[in-house]
């Protein structure tokens, strides 16, 4: 499977009251222009011209016979944080979305590791290197709608979920917002959005900064990480000229730049002997593990030029894009030598160009034609210089004298192997009535591996050291494939309040999961030869004038057996049992469930929310892989917040929140499971104050 190249051709015709979407595509790169959204409503020019080119966006992106579900500015605000909330903080408030440590991908969906696809205003990001923060900045979020099922083929290989972007749209008079959160463990966030139309040209600028002492999860229950400060900044900016009615230059680009420390695990025993500072056959340690001090680095940049055209009833929108992401872990040369006898200086960047296009034909009423292609062209680099000592036949140390071996690869172009695929998707949707649809749909889904998480290639360079693994060979990660089948129903049973429930079923071949292997928090890939998953969501969304409400319930199970690459990761123990057997997913979560409710009364809103997961897996007391699960949890948040208005430009907002408000200790990671590192426990109470003003 090339990671540059192949398309897609996609006819979608809806028949009314039945809809129906059948499409292939060939080991498919995809892409699509995002849904349509309300805009400024001041009546002038080029504000009508923006809400039709924008409106005319929604055709360039089938939903047919999938799962849509949609955050709006109001479910944001009555976050704890509100717009000042992480982006995954947003997302873990949909059904199907279950929280995991930021060491192991932060949130899952579906049962899924990663596999997620994020658009912004029609333009796909291509995938960046995973680390512990996000590029993406609320504050430039109107609306997101997260697309799960059976998806259309436009949707090509990351299939978990689709989660489409539309940022905010400029105000007809220049403006902007300055804020200012303040919060527990000497939290520092200022924000600015700017935003503004001069002529034919409009624009939204922000730019956010943060800074605390809890930059990721504590390896403690207790309420004050040691050695977890973060310094990270933002910035995203949207650009639109119109040409003409028909035709608008869009330019979109964002940054991020993250500086983590890694949060000790104080009171270990050393397990290597390292000259001058420990010995293990005489219990001397000189370095106690409260002092390892290990560093992470994380940055992403993207860039997007786009032109979209109408043309009687063709929509077209093409795209070239540009994405460079890279992560640095930096270790503590003597800590990770003493504790673990590897130290290991990794960085891992990935650059990615391309072109994306877009297009839909309405060829009458009730039938729509569409079809895209996307270019892709990766390069990878992974460059590590790695601290061992010498072991002897037996695997125990030989000297207490380090060297250092250089293990540095990379890629362009291409994944680990050469394979491809024809996707044949089907959906259908029919209205019941009024006020009822069901749903109900298959895809053939092709997944790659992502490109830069490296397979293991260099397992004889660590052959006779402290690194070297247990099992000797390691096979490459393949491409997952799977049939996925997807059911589902919607009512609306007032106008306020709308129910909706999803089934799914997805088998799986080389299923692809990925797991935290060595002191590095770096994630690597490895497949499962066979896997199922399935569940069950179940939610309501209530929304009338002052109080607004959302529940959502998820089943779920996700098995694998048999590991058929990166063998190397695991030990042989590991490797026989699970050979024979199936075992949950190190992230399967079975219960998850969130909502919240808020009140609005005038100028002041009330809101309170909460998470509850039924625990992710562990190693059993027997010593069974993934045999257990860790015990449940809630977490409950509530905040408050009034806005002052002196006119309707301008205005003052003010917020108070507490979040895990009955300060609740859990585990999220235990450092048991198949490929997990160390322990990981839930954020224990936080207090945050922010302020506000837009002018």
């Amino acid at each position: 499977m090339f990671i540059f190249h192949q398309g897609f051709f996609m006819p979608c015709f809806q028949l009314r009251p039945v809809a129906l979407c059948i499409a292939s595509v060939l080991a498919a790169h995809t892409s699509f222009a995002a849904d349509g959204d309300s805009s400024p409503t001041a009546l002038k020019p080029i504000n009508i011209t923006a809400k039709r080119l924008r409106d005319a966006q929604i055709n360039l992106s089938p939903s047919v016979g999938t799962t849509v579900y949609s955050v709006s500015p109001e479910q944001i605000e009555s976050l704890g944080k509100g717009s000042a909330s992480s982006f995954d903080d947003v997302l873990l408030r949909l059904p199907g979305v279950a929280k995991d440590s930021k060491a192991s991908g932060g949130l899952h969906i579906r049962d899924d590791h990663g596999n997620v696809q994020y658009r912004i205003d029609g333009v796909q990001l291509p995938e960046n290197i995973s680390g512990f923060g996000t590029s993406i900045d609320t504050r430039f979020v109107d609306r997101v709608d997260f697309i799960t099922g059976a998806l259309p083929a436009q949707y090509g290989l990351r299939t978990a979920g689709i989660i489409e972007i539309r940022t905010k749209q400029a105000a007809v008079e220049p403006g902007g917002r300055i804020g200012l959160t303040l919060g527990s463990h000497n939290a520092i966030e200022p924000s600015l959005e700017l935003f503004g139309s001069r002529g034919d040209l409009s624009y939204y600028l922000s730019g956010s900064y943060v800074s605390n002492r809890s930059g990721i999860e504590n390896s403690q229950p207790t309420r004050s990480p040691a050695h977890d400060d973060t310094r990270q900044t933002r910035s995203f900016g949207s650009l639109s000229y119109f040409v003409d009615d028909d035709t608008r230059l869009g330019l979109l680009f964002g940054t991020y730049n993250g500086r983590f420390q890694i949060p000790t695990n104080p009171n270990q025993t050393a397990g290597f002997s390292l000259a001058g500072v420990s010995d293990i056959s005489t219990g001397l340690n000189n370095y106690p593990s409260n002092r390892v001090n290990e560093q992470q680095r994380e940055a992403n940049r993207f860039i997007a030029l786009s032109v979209q055209k109408k043309i009687g009833l063709l929509d077209v929108q093409a795209s070239v894009f540009h994405q460079y992401s890279d992560l640095r872990f930096s270790p503590d040369a003597v800590g990770d030598l003493v504790y673990n006898g590897v130290a290991s200086n990794t960085l891992r960047s990935n650059t990615a160009n391309g072109l994306q296009v877009d297009a839909s034909y309405a060829l009458n009423t009730t039938h729509t034609l569409r079809f895209g292609t996307q270019f892709t062209r990766q390069k990878t680099v992974s460059n590590n210089a790695v601290s061992v000592f010498a072991v002897d036949s037996t695997g125990a140390q030989a000297s207490n004298t380090p060297f250092t071996l250089i293990d540095n690869s990379g890629k362009t172009g291409q994944l680990f192997t050469s394979e491809q695929q024809l996707s044949p998707r089907v959906n259908v949707a029919h209205k019941v009535s009024p006020t009822t649809g069901v749903h109900a749909g298959y895809s053939r889904y092709f997944t790659p591996p992502p490109q830069e998480l490296a397979s293991q290639q260099s397992i004889g360079l660590y052959a006779g050291t402290t690194n070297q693994p247990s099992v000797p060979t390691s096979s490459n990660v393949k491409a997952e494939r799977s049939h996925y089948f997807d059911v589902g129903v919607s009512h609306q049973l007032t106008p306020e309040l709308t129910l909706s429930a999803d089934a799914y079923y997805k088998r799986i071949k080389n299923l692809i999961d990925e797991g935290q292997f060595g002191q590095a928090l770096i994630l690597s890939p490895f497949n499962y030869e066979k896997g199922n998953a399935r569940g069950l969501e179940l939610s309501g969304t209530y929304t009338g004038k002052q109080w607004a409400g959302y529940l959502n319930v998820a089943y779920q199970k996700a098995k694998g057996t048999n590991i058929v690459s990166g063998q190397s990761l695991f030990g042989a123990d590991k490797l026989a049992y699970i050979a024979n057997n199936d075992v949950y997913l190190d992230h399967d979560q079975t219960m998850t469930l969130s909502g919240g409710v808020s009140y609005k009364l005038g100028d002041t809103r009330v809101s309170s929310d909460f998470l509850y997961g039924s625990g992710v897996r562990r190693t059993a007391n027997g010593g069974t892989p993934n045999g257990d699960s860790l015990p449940g949890y809630t977490v409950v948040n509530a905040a408050v917040s009034h806005t002052w208005s002196s006119s309707p430009t301008s205005s003052v907002e003010a917020r108070l929140a507490l979040l895990n408000l009955f300060d609740k200790s859990y585990l999220l990671r235990d450092g048991s499971g198949i490929g997990v590192g160390a322990p990981q426990y839930g954020a224990r109470r936080t207090l945050f104050v922010g302020l506000s003003t837009r002018f």
